[in-house]
């Protein structure tokens, strides 16, 4: 049993862990913000790409589950001298862990960890594919604000063609009822959206108006995206969430960011940091959700 992908799951099966992570935030306001259910086994938290909301939020639910963690780490492994994913991934089976979760550039490399090591995975993003539990959180941040996400509109707004948060998302939103439209310029949206249940819109303003949701993905520089538009302040003209734009959506509307954030690039610090923005929301329940899949995976429902 693995989490690799929230592709194809239903949505009873996305509400469940979406209740079991509600309930493990009551475990994390407690004085003693820990429990035994997980006592006796190991995380391998195996990192190919740099983290930091994603390693430390795992590291954080597998102890509040009391769990022991192993931690990897590319800088200063055998990888540096050729060892391939492979071996890494049957070096730190040996050494006795009952669940890997795996970040990596490559799309699909948690799926050949599953097959190489026939112990649970969790997908933590690989490549421009899927983020499954970023997606969960995020859904849970919405249906905490909303109470469901059945009959919203979300939008989802920025660098899509490179965001592994983007597919998992349309994933989640759509499984539970909410209507999804793209906003970015063609040359960030991906070769083909014939897979998706998704609108797709070239301009950010005529939408604002009618969004309950504003989901803003970082513009990632390091995929190439910037070659994407003619310079950032032309894109922050078009697509920026600047203030002016904040107001102009419904009053209850509220604005997401998985991180990290280029401030004053997609997003304003004003929103950032506004009574709209759900930021700290989402990274508070990255904790509780992934606290959810763990036990799900290694001691509780499957």
């Amino acid at each position: 049993m693995h989490l690799l992908t929230l592709e194809g799951m239903k949505a009873e099966e996305i509400t469940v862990l979406l209740d079991s992570a509600q309930s493990f935030l009551e475990v994390l306001d407690r004085p003693i913000p820990k429990v035994p259910a997980l006592r006796g086994k190991t995380v391998a938290m195996m990192f190919f790409e740099p983290s930091t909301r994603t390693r430390l939020s795992f590291d954080r639910a597998a102890k509040a589950l009391s769990a022991d963690t192993l931690s990897f780490s590319p800088s200063g492994s055998s990888i540096s001298k050729g060892e391939s994913l492979k071996d890494t991934a049957k070096t730190v089976l040996a050494m006795g862990p009952d669940l890997m979760v795996v970040r990596h550039k490559a799309t699909g490399a948690p799926w050949r960890v599953a097959d190489w090591t026939g112990i649970p995975v969790v997908n933590a993003g690989d490549g421009a594919h899927q983020h499954p539990t970023q997606g969960l959180l995020d859904a849970l941040a919405i249906r905490q604000r909303f109470g469901a996400l059945d009959g919203l509109h979300i939008g989802i707004l920025g660098d899509i063609r490179h965001s592994r948060v983007a597919r998992s998302d349309i994933d989640v939103f759509t499984a539970l009822g909410a209507k999804v439209t793209l906003i970015a310029p063609r040359t960030l949206l991906p070769p083909t959206l014939d897979s998706w249940t998704v609108e797709t819109a070239p301009d950010l303003d005529g939408l604002l108006e009618d969004l309950d949701v504003l989901y803003t993905l970082r513009i990632q520089q390091e995929r190439g995206a910037e070659s994407g538009f003619p310079s950032v302040a032309e894109y922050v003209k078009r697509f920026g969430v600047t203030s002016d734009r904040a107001n102009r959506l419904k009053p209850e509307a509220v604005v997401l960011h998985p991180g990290p954030m280029n401030r004053g690039v997609e997003i304003a610090a004003s929103v950032a940091d506004g009574p709209r923005s759900l930021v700290t929301t989402q990274v508070r329940n990255g904790v509780a959700v992934r606290m959810a899949v763990l036990f799900s995976l290694l001691g509780g429902e499957q």
